[in-house]
């Protein structure tokens, strides 16, 4: 019960500041809001904006808490959320997958996948992302230590453009403040091992929400209004970074 009151100061803030903030940005994106979800004076749907990536699905569930809390299910569900809310705010927004499923078959490039499976899934997502021409990448996982006692929300960057730092910040900066402010961690660069980051080159992250293998961080992620809380801070994020950066042309 703790772990959860614990936030709950945080969440009215957040939403305030979500509200307020929702004006802010409506009047620096105003031209986007008001076209969004419509069709452009040459026919054409207005394009992506920013691409939402819930890691891992299907058969691969990523890591679990000890409680069997599943890293894919939250992933998708932190990732709706934040869809949802840009979306909302005027962001034309699209997620890799809607579904409880990997990619790998998303183009159909082969007859068997039998030890392509996990290689293709991450090629298709970034073989999507192109081809919406989005502007930004976000993408959601979980995180798991053998220590228990780590905890708390990190960011990982793409070295390939400057802003995948400034993105990468505003969100670690956000999430500190409103909803953890225990946090000290740092965001980070990532290194060839993140395979869509260092692919990337358009600004481009990954969010680990959090450590499922604390009990306690396990415990706030496995309630629906935490998540809704913590997919509001990475949006409100989202949108002041989109917003400042379209503002520097």
């Amino acid at each position: 019960m703790k772990a959860k009151t614990k936030y709950l100061s945080g969440f009215v803030s957040l939403s305030l500041v979500f509200f307020i903030a929702a004006g802010l940005f409506a009047g620096v994106q105003g031209i986007l809001s008001r076209k969004q979800n419509t069709i452009a004076a040459d026919g054409k749907e207005d394009s992506i904006s920013i691409v939402i990536d819930p890691g891992h699905g299907g058969e691969d569930g990523g890591c679990s808490s000890e409680e069997g809390l599943l890293e894919k299910d939250l992933n998708l569900s932190i990732s709706a959320d934040v869809c949802a809310i840009l979306n909302a705010a005027g962001y034309p927004t699209v997620m890799t997958r809607t579904e409880d499923m990997l990619l790998y078959d998303m183009y159909q490039d082969r007859n068997d996948y039998k030890g392509y499976k996990k290689i293709y899934d991450l090629k298709n997502r970034m073989r999507f992302t192109q081809e919406t021409q989005a502007k930004y990448f976000v993408s959601i996982h979980m995180n798991k230590f053998t220590d228990p006692k780590y905890s708390g929300l990190q960011v990982y960057y793409s070295p390939n453009d400057a802003g995948s730092m400034r993105m990468a910040d505003m969100i670690q900066k956000y999430v500190q403040k409103y909803i953890q402010p225990e946090n000290d961690r740092q965001t980070k660069a990532s290194t060839k091992g993140i395979y869509l980051l260092h692919r990337m080159n358009i600004p481009a992250v990954l969010v680990e929400c959090g450590f499922l293998s604390n009990s306690e961080e396990a415990e706030l992620l496995a309630d629906a209004s935490y998540r809704k809380t913590l997919s509001l801070g990475i949006a409100c994020a989202i949108m002041e970074y989109c917003a400042g950066s379209s503002a520097d042309g």
